[in-house]
């Protein structure tokens, strides 16, 4: 039997891109000959891989992992070629175990994220073994590593898969994290980052050139109006109030009760669990969107 060695298997994954392994175990099958090694990965369905690879991925689903202690997240997006892979239940696990990676390795980009370990493998090869489990071509668009410094995080998926978020919260109590109240509260506020589409936040937090912008539509309105001069302020004003409520999460009404903003409803629940919870920040993905 002829010897396998690194090389022979180096260049038949080149040829085919099937995992390492795979590549390794077909040329033992094939003494060590390169071509009917390329027709035992065929008839194996592996080296269809590389032809799946090249189709175009324009469904796909979002992904979140939050670490047991709520500190650690990640969100991830996953293309795939249509919506039945999309809602299928294996696929969108195996995006979930994805961003579990990016959440414990904090990996700097995608090529970084293909090197990182999967169940015993790389996840460029666990991609791979993805492709040919459910047969489609299916790629990393992009992700967010989140970490709460002095808080836990919150997240939610829509039922879709094609928007979800991850909200953090700074605590001043550890153990309030495990608070059902606040529970129930953070994971309000995640699904209202869904529903309302804040820019940010908190008011502070939305970009000082964005606000510029509003108040120059807003006096351009004020001097289309025909009303005097002296009243454009209070016009300008009154108008970025408006938007402040509808863009600053923290001043929207929630969702579930209008007569309460978020921020008001997060002072109720900070008096009701002993504590003082801010919403501090949020990652939104919204599939397709960069």
């Amino acid at each position: 039997m002829a010897q396998v060695t690194a090389a022979m298997v180096k260049e038949l994954r080149q040829i085919t891109d099937a995992p390492m392994m795979e590549c390794k175990k077909a040329l033992v099958e094939a003494d060590g000959d390169i071509e009917k090694a390329i027709d035992v990965l065929r008839v194996n369905g592996l080296a269809k891989a590389v032809k799946k690879a090249g189709r175009d991925t324009n469904e796909g689903t979002i992904g979140a992992y939050i670490s047991e202690d709520g500190t650690v997240g990640a969100l991830i997006e996953v293309s795939c070629e249509t919506d039945f892979v999309a809602t299928n239940a294996k696929f969108k696990s195996f995006v979930t175990s994805l961003a579990q990676v990016v959440a414990e390795n904090d990996p700097a980009d995608i090529d970084a994220l293909m090197a990182c370990t999967l169940d015993g493998a790389t996840v460029e090869d666990a991609i791979k073994e993805s492709i040919f489990v459910i047969g489609e071509n299916q790629k990393v668009v992009r992700f967010k590593r989140v970490v709460a410094e002095n808080g836990v995080l919150s997240c939610y998926i829509h039922h879709d898969g094609k928007h979800a978020d991850i909200v953090v919260f700074e605590l001043n109590n550890a153990e309030t994290g495990a608070n059902e109240t606040f529970k129930t509260f953070a994971h309000d506020v995640a699904m209202q980052v869904i529903a309302s589409d804040p820019i940010s936040a908190r008011r502070e937090d939305i970009p000082e050139e964005t606000i510029e912008h509003e108040r120059e539509i807003y006096r351009a309105q004020a001097a289309d109006s025909g009303r005097p001069e002296k009243f454009w302020d209070g016009i300008v004003n009154g108008r970025l109030k408006k938007f402040f409520q509808e863009r600053a999460l923290t001043e929207q009404a929630f969702v579930k009760d209008g007569n309460v903003t978020v921020g008001e409803l997060a002072a109720n629940i900070s008096k009701e669990v002993g504590d003082d919870i801010k919403i501090v920040s949020f990652v939104r993905f919204n599939f397709g969107e960069e």
